[in-house]
C-alpha cells in the first residue's frame, strides 16, 4: 500500500508523471481558495482592475498617441495578459515546493511534478480569464477581431515559458539565499511593470531607449502579441527566437542547478524562511 509501484516501460512512467503533474495542477489551483470558482473570479477581478487603472492612466495622461491604431482596451489586454501570466507563473514556480517539503515524503512527489503542477496551474487559470474577459467584452461591448489568434496565442504560451524559465533559476537558488532570492524576484516582478512594454510598442521607441528594454524576453512576447492581434502593426525589432532561446538557456540553467540543490536538501532550509 505504501510501497512506490515502479512502471514497466518509458511510456507508463511518462503516463504517470502527465497524472500526477495533472493532479498537482488541480491542487494548486483549488489551493488559493477552497471554491475554484471564486479563485478564478478574483484573477478576473485583478485583471479588470489592471486593465481599467492603465486606461485611466493613458486618458490623463494623454498618452492614447502611443497606442497602435485599432481597439484602444484591446491594446491594454494584450499585453496585460501576458504580463499577468509571466509575472504569476515565476510567482507560483518560485512558490512551489522545494525538496525539502513535507509533500516529498510522499513516494510519487518529486519537485519536477511539484514545478509543473505550479506552472500548468497559473496557466490554466490565466488563460480562463482572458478568455472570459476576452468573451465579456467582446459580447457586451463591442466585437474584436484578432488578425491572427494562433500566433496571438502562442505569445502567450511563449511569455507563460519565459516567466517558468525565470523562475526555476530563482528556485534553484533559492534554498542557499532565500532572502536575496525574495528581494531580487520581487524587484523584477516590480521592475516589468515598465520593462515588460505593455504600455508602448517597440516600432515607436528611439534607439537609445529601446536597448533598455530589449534584454527582457517578455518585452518581446507582448511586442510580438500586438503583431499577431492587430493587423496593422508589424513588429521590426522584437524577434521570437530570442524570448525562445533565452527560456531554453534558463530553464536548463534553473534545472541543473534544482537537480544540484536536490542533493544537499535539508529541513532546516524551510526553517530559515
Amino acid at each position: 500500500m505504501f510501497q512506490d509501484r515502479t512502471p514497466r516501460t518509458r511510456t507508463m512512467g511518462g503516463l504517470r508523471l502527465l497524472a500526477l503533474i495533472y493532479h498537482g495542477s488541480v491542487r494548486h489551483v483549488r489551493k488559493g481558495h477552497g471554491n475554484a470558482l471564486v479563485g478564478l473570479v478574483t484573477n478576473i477581478l485583478q485583471a479588470v482592475i489592471f486593465v481599467a487603472a492603465f486606461y485611466l492612466m493613458f486618458e490623463l495622461l494623454g498618452m492614447r498617441g502611443a497606442a497602435i491604431r485599432g481597439d484602444f482596451l484591446l491594446y491594454l489586454m494584450s499585453g496585460i495578459f501576458l504580463f499577468m501570466t509571466f509575472n504569476k507563473t515565476m510567482g507560483a514556480v518560485i512558490a512551489s515546493e522545494g525538496p525539502a517539503s513535507p509533500m516529498m515524503q510522499h513516494a510519487p512527489m518529486n519537485t519536477i511534478v511539484a514545478i509543473g503542477s505550479a506552472a500548468f496551474g497559473t496557466l490554466y487559470i490565466q488563460i480562463l480569464s482572458m478568455v472570459v474577459v476576452g468573451f465579456i467584452y467582446h459580447a457586451a461591448v463591442t466585437p474584436i477581431t484578432i488578425d491572427d489568434p494562433v500566433g496571438a496565442m502562442a505569445m502567450v504560451l511563449l511569455s507563460w515559458f519565459a516567466g517558468l524559465s525565470i523562475g526555476m533559476v530563482f528556485l534553484a537558488m533559492k534554498p542557499w539565499a532565500p532572502g536575496f532570492v525574495g528581494l531580487a524576484s520581487t524587484i523584477f516582478q516590480r521592475l516589468n511593470m515598465i520593462a515588460s512594454g505593455k504600455m508602448f510598442v517597440a516600432n515607436m521607441l528611439p534607439g537609445y531607449m529601446l536597448a533598455l528594454f530589449d534584454w527582457n524576453p517578455l518585452f518581446h512576447c507582448i511586442d510580438q502579441a500586438r503583431g499577431f492581434t492587430f493587423i496593422n502593426y508589424s513588429p521590426h525589432f522584437t524577434s521570437i527566437s530570442y524570448p525562445l532561446l533565452v527560456s531554453l538557456a534558463l530553464i536548463m540553467i534553473g534545472l541543473m542547478g534544482e537537480f544540484y540543490t536536490r542533493k544537499f536538501a535539508s529541513a532546516s532550509w524551510y526553517a530559515r524562511r
